[in-house]
């Protein structure tokens, strides 16, 4: 099974998106756009958890 990026979900969104906008369909640009907002604030909603619990751990404070 092949492992991907939440992030890496919004890049073809928007290209569908733009294609779609070039070619005058609407509805799905709306829809992809949408969907597209909506992958990305769910992928920075999970890295602010992360960090938090992350830090909460007490790795803040742990040098590189």
């Amino acid at each position: 099974m092949r492992s991907t990026s939440i992030l890496s979900l919004v890049v073809p969104l928007l290209i569908i998106a733009s294609i779609a906008a070039v070619l005058g369909f609407g509805g799905i640009v709306g829809a992809a756009v949408g969907i597209a907002k909506i992958v990305f604030f769910v992928a920075v909603v999970l890295f602010l958890i992360s960090f938090i619990a992350g830090g909460m751990r007490g790795s803040f404070s742990r040098r590189l």
